[in-house]
């Protein structure tokens, strides 16, 4: 139920109504935001046959952190993903480019490109309260002054989106929140916001969500969704909530061997943001295979496998067990997503593709193939993992 049901007018009727909900979160990964589009470009094309829907029409809440929040912001703008994928490819070289990277920091605090093509994309002037929003939409970002995560979402009921308060969230441009959201460190400078705009001391620094533990905001979603201290209390269970989350590639990050334990401390640094990126992102997946119902996701490892319920338990040889058998999870889920090993990318069929290569989150030269990988991994996706929603 509404708390303040006069605050939801400008979100769509379907926010009314007491009904099963459905969920969608975006990994962030820089330019390889372009995998997530492309399995993205398989889930609207089964939506839109099944339903006749846009993305942002069949689910209720989208959530996003760093290249995640832009494709997020985009869908719940009402975007189709091809629009979306024009603005990666138009932009991402100004973007991403490690050339113009380096250059921007000998000038670390002049005006970035991004900021630009962000306002033209989302609106110079749209508000986490807009009505140009058809969604309820969460953006992750960390508040670098209080050395804390701050996600951030248009939930009209939350208690800082009280349009009564002087730093209300709703009065944040939504173009300020996703650069906010997106400003890696060395990549990007921090994004400043006066909160309140009559009180200085609100000012916050604000750095990439992607280094909070929430750099796959799947479990954050959920949590934000149903827990009543966000005042939303959506209710659980498989039939009245699905959780859908969309990577944007995966690999391990080999470290020391038995035959070299003293690895490089310089290569060790230097892949420590994607090794961390990919432990936070597997251990998000987990908590939301072991709290709902995994309908798809790729194998975790040898000891839990895939953790879709089977009839004997994890024997991954036994059939799975039917939708049609309530197992009393808080949600039904369903996690795509692209293997960037070199095994994973051989069985998809990328014999060319150097891993290490593909998987740099400033790879602008790899636009393409991370388009074509992403859609290659977005074949699988399938309305029988999407259960009584679609």
């Amino acid at each position: 139920m509404l708390i303040h049901p006069e605050r939801w007018q400008s979100l769509p009727e379907r926010f009314r109504e007491e009904r099963p909900r459905r969920l969608l979160a975006l990994d962030g990964g820089g330019i390889r935001g372009l995998i997530a589009l492309g399995i993205l470009e398989s889930l609207e094309r089964v939506v839109s046959e099944r339903t006749g829907l846009m993305l942002c029409d069949y689910f209720d809440y989208i959530a996003g952190t760093s290249t995640g929040s832009i494709i997020a912001a985009g869908l719940a703008r009402g975007m189709k993903v091809a629009e979306i994928i024009e603005f990666y490819k138009s932009c991402g070289k100004q973007m991403f480019e490690h050339a113009v990277l380096v250059q921007r920091l000998k000038s670390f605090y002049t005006a970035d490109p991004l900021k630009q093509k962000l306002q033209v994309f989302l609106g110079a002037d749209t508000t986490l309260a807009s009505k140009s929003l058809r969604c309820l939409l969460l953006l992750v970002t960390k508040n670098a002054t209080t050395d804390s995560p701050w996600p951030i979402s248009n939930n009209p009921d939350a208690r800082y989106n009280d349009p009564s308060r002087q730093d209300c969230n709703l009065q944040i441009p939504l173009w300020q929140l996703v650069r906010a959201s997106t400003a890696a460190p060395v990549y990007f400078p921090p994004e400043i916001l006066q909160w309140d705009p009559h009180d200085k001391s609100k000012t916050f620094v604000f750095v990439d969500g992607g280094v909070t533990p929430h750099n796959n905001p799947a479990f954050l979603l959920y949590r934000m969704a149903t827990n009543p201290a966000y005042r939303l209390n959506w209710k659980t269970g498989e039939k009245n909530l699905l959780l859908v989350s969309v990577g944007t590639g995966a690999a391990e990050s080999m470290g020391a061997t038995a035959s070299a334990p003293n690895k490089n401390i310089v290569t060790t640094i230097t892949g420590l943001s994607g090794a961390l990126m990919y432990a936070i992102q597997v251990e998000q997946d987990i908590n939301c295979r072991a709290i709902g119902r995994c309908t798809y996701g790729s194998r975790l490892d040898r000891e839990m496998h895939d953790m879709i319920p089977r009839e004997a338990g994890s024997d991954i040889t036994s059939p799975v067990i039917p939708l049609s058998t309530d197992l009393g999870r808080h949600f039904l889920y369903a996690r795509y997503n692209a293997d960037l090993s070199a095994q994973g990318l051989k069985t998809a069929g990328f014999n060319d593709v150097v891993p290490a290569n593909i998987q740099k989150m400033d790879g602008v030269e790899n636009m393409d193939k991370l388009l074509q990988i992403g859609r290659k991994a977005g074949e699988v996706v399938d309305p029988l993992h999407l259960g009584p929603f679609i």
